[in-house]
């Protein structure tokens, strides 16, 4: 085993994880830190990033944090722009900042579009068109997205998420393109059903949240640890030959 645990090593790894301060993207921030990786958060809620920046400080991950407004024009070049202030190299790029206002159809504004295609899939755009280029520099570099089961079907009252979603599988491949042959790969991982607060509305419902689990192969919904190996692998060198894939971790949903 010890012959092939440095392909998994994100020792001397910087990653950047949006969304970071709670959820999924703390889960996948978290797996980075205990692989080795230092770890920098990003989020709008600096309380909420110093709280989990502490709790991971306190499993000995090297862990910052950076208050960001994903959905603020301009926000992203603002933040990068401080990164290369202060001397942070960012190899790994989680883009896991997202937002699901659960509307009707019939009620989704253009302001509520306009949020989740900026969150789920223009920050990842500009933050990868701004920080591809440096990881080129170093010849090394991994950016995980974050799709979803709404990247392959619909669901009631998600359709603005359901287009962003279904707009980061593509941009994942295009993404793979453009930068994998500089050494660099992208992929995505597209969850089941996960307790987040995002999810909140199906967990607190124990009759849909059964019905989920009962869709799975496995029988059960998803436990924020399912994503910790996945995280760790699609970010280190063990999956150097793997790019412009999407993964679904959803105990075989889809699969049925």
């Amino acid at each position: 085993m010890s012959r092939i645990a440095h392909l998994f090593s994100l020792a001397g790894r910087t990653a950047m994880v949006t969304g970071g301060n709670s959820g999924i993207g703390l889960a996948m921030a978290r797996a980075l830190g205990l692989a080795g990786a230092r770890v920098v958060l990003v989020a709008r809620r600096e309380a909420e990033l110093a709280d989990a920046a502490r709790l991971m400080t306190d499993e000995s991950i090297a862990a910052g944090f950076r208050t960001c407004d994903l959905a603020d024009d301009g926000a992203v070049a603002r933040l990068c722009h401080a990164l290369t202030a202060t001397g942070d190299h960012i190899d790994i790029l989680v883009n896991a900042a997202g937002v699901n206002l659960r509307q009707p159809f019939t009620e989704v504004t253009p302001a509520a579009f306009d949020l989740h295609i900026k969150l789920l899939a223009a920050a990842p755009f500009f933050l990868t068109q701004r920080l591809a280029p440096l990881m080129k520099g170093r010849g090394w570099g991994r950016i995980i997205n974050l799709a979803s089961l709404q990247s392959a079907r619909a669901f009631p009252d998600s359709a603005p998420y359901g287009a962003g979603k279904g707009a980061i599988v593509q941009l994942t491949r295009a993404i793979a393109e453009a930068w994998s042959r500089h050494g660099i790969t992208c992929n995505a991982i597209a969850p089941g059903f996960f307790p987040t607060p995002l999810t909140a509305p199906v967990f607190d419902d124990p009759v849909r949240s059964a019905a989920n689990a009962a869709q799975t192969a496995i029988g059960r919904n998803g436990e924020l640890e399912d994503l910790a190996g996945i995280t760790v692998f699609l970010a280190s060198d063990a999956s150097a030959y793997i790019t412009g894939q999407t993964i679904f971790v959803d105990g075989g949903f889809t699969a049925k």
